[in-house]
């Protein structure tokens, strides 16, 4: 029977089927990974840091990491409200998942119908667990709000476009704190409200005020978490980790382009020079002024992905959304090939993600992380003999109950030659002084994921073959995983 045909029967609005066609692709692409501490790297830490936030902690000061709080304030409030384990950030980041992809949806009928902008929300979500955006990382916090901006200025001949301007600036801050590198995207928003201003007839004077507006309130936000750590005596702590250390960081070897991203943003080149040779040779869209906004905004994109120093495969996943709508023409399914080219990529991305295979991985890896945890827990204390993980998953601090060792609990920081002047201590400095404390158990790694520091490489190997014994080598995310206790601490 015909969609029109069961809407008509049932009576359900468009967008009520729209949204749970989405939302069973969000359980799809995400679900696998539910309860799964060690899904990936960066959130355990984030993680760890918003729990401590909700016992008193505080971040830069007492766990430090250079993520703005916003970021952490998002893990903290799903704690708060889902208890301590990876299911409640989890739910959290399935909710702004939807979110994006309900906002892509939106946008997309501008230039396609619901049917077409409903495959385009899914391809959204598709694309961005491809590029590992499938648990809790930054990405899906800040995608949705960088949406929400898009929608709030995408019509500038609105009689509101000022006063959705000034919203979407303050949006733009609060993405601005959940990761800076969103600046390249709130800066091309900002521009093109001004044109949208500039277009409407106004003068010098008035463009200078709107823009001394959107500033204020894009800075607005950081500008009151700034306030807050004065109050709290730690502005030191909070400036040196938002704006000092980003600089201080060593640039990887491989550069902001090594070779293996080649392969990998072949997806997201794929929709967009699809896209684009359709928009121009095969399907012009209906809006030429909303599609040259896509692109646009896909180039500030690209500015925010190449911002630092160093640059991950799944910092690409910020590029999904702009990519999906550059390929609306393709999607389209009023176009000349119809539903062809929309079953081709929704079946080439279900192919790239190979859901059974990663619900295997993750079942075997949230299982081996487990058997971790519990043969460590008996030999570590809660106010001394802390474990110290020195290159693991971050997630054993929580699961053990273990007291912590250093600020710099996240392993990268001192484990990692690049962090090497960004921390504001030596690392090798600080590695002897967790050495002293006598932490009960230390974990290690068979291989190190960045450059690694070797005198600190050095320390951990004199300190584990003299004092230590290993009692557990398990496989983790392609690694082995060694934890060894203190010998000395054994009954």
């Amino acid at each position: 029977m015909p969609v029109a045909k069961v809407q008509t029967a049932l009576r359900i609005p468009s967008n009520w089927i729209a949204a749970g066609a989405l939302l069973l692709v969000v359980i799809a692409t995400r679900g696998l990974w539910f309860g799964d501490p060690v899904a990936d790297f960066d959130e355990q830490i984030y993680s760890l840091i918003g729990w401590r936030m909700t016992q008193g902690d505080l971040p830069y000061a007492d766990l430090w990491d250079r993520k703005p709080i916003g970021l952490f304030a998002i893990f903290a409030l799903s704690h708060w409200l889902f208890g301590p384990g990876p299911m409640a950030y989890q739910a959290v980041a399935a909710l702004f998942a939807m979110a994006g992809a309900w906002l892509v949806y939106l946008l997309s009928q501008d230039l396609v119908d619901r049917t077409s902008a409903t495959v385009a929300g899914a391809l959204y979500l598709m694309l961005i667990a491809a590029y590992g955006i499938y648990s809790a990382q930054s990405e899906v916090f800040h995608i949705p709000l960088m949406l929400l901006m898009l929608w709030l200025v995408k019509d500038w001949r609105r009689p509101d476009a000022t006063r959705r301007a000034l919203a979407a600036m303050l949006v733009g801050g609060l993405a601005l704190q959940v990761k800076y590198t969103v600046l390249p995207q709130c800066a091309f928003f900002g521009a093109y409200a001004l044109y949208g201003e500039w277009r409407r007839g106004a003068n010098l004077r008035r463009l200078a005020g709107v823009a001394a507006a959107f500033a204020a309130l894009g800075l607005l936000p950081t500008v009151f978490v700034a306030a807050l750590f004065i109050r709290w005596g730690e502005f030191d702590a909070f400036w040196f980790a938002n704006f000092v250390s980003f600089f201080d960081r060593a640039a990887s070897p491989a550069g902001r382009f090594p070779r293996l991203l080649a392969v990998g943003v072949i997806p997201l080149a794929a929709f967009v020079g699809l896209g684009l040779y359709a928009a121009f040779r095969l399907n012009t869209p209906r809006d030429w002024r909303i599609y040259g906004l896509f692109v646009g905004w896909a180039i500030a994109t690209l500015a925010t992905v190449c911002l630092p120093a160093t640059t991950y495969l799944y910092y690409y996943a910020a590029l999904a959304p702009a990519a999906v709508l550059i390929a609306l023409p393709v999607i389209d399914r009023t176009a000349p090939a119809k539903w062809i080219p929309a079953a081709l990529l929704v079946a080439g991305m279900l192919w790239i993600l190979n859901l059974p295979d990663r619900f295997q991985i993750s079942v075997i890896e949230r299982t081996t992380e487990q058997r971790l945890a519990r043969a460590v827990a008996p030999h570590i204390g809660t106010q001394n003999h802390c474990l110290y993980v020195f290159d693991g998953p971050t997630s054993l601090y929580h699961e053990t109950a273990s007291c912590l060792p250093t600020r710099f609990v996240y392993a990268d920081h001192l484990n990692n030659a690049l962090e090497s002047k960004s921390l504001g201590v030596s690392q090798p400095a600080e590695i002897s002084r967790i050495l002293a404390a006598r932490p009960g158990v230390i974990v290690t790694a068979s291989r190190p994921v960045t450059v690694p520091c070797e005198k600190c490489l050095a320390l951990i190997g004199e300190a584990t073959a003299r004092d230590y014994r290993p009692i557990i080598t398990s496989s983790l995310h392609d690694r082995m995983i060694t934890a060894w206790v203190r010998r000395d601490s054994e009954t």
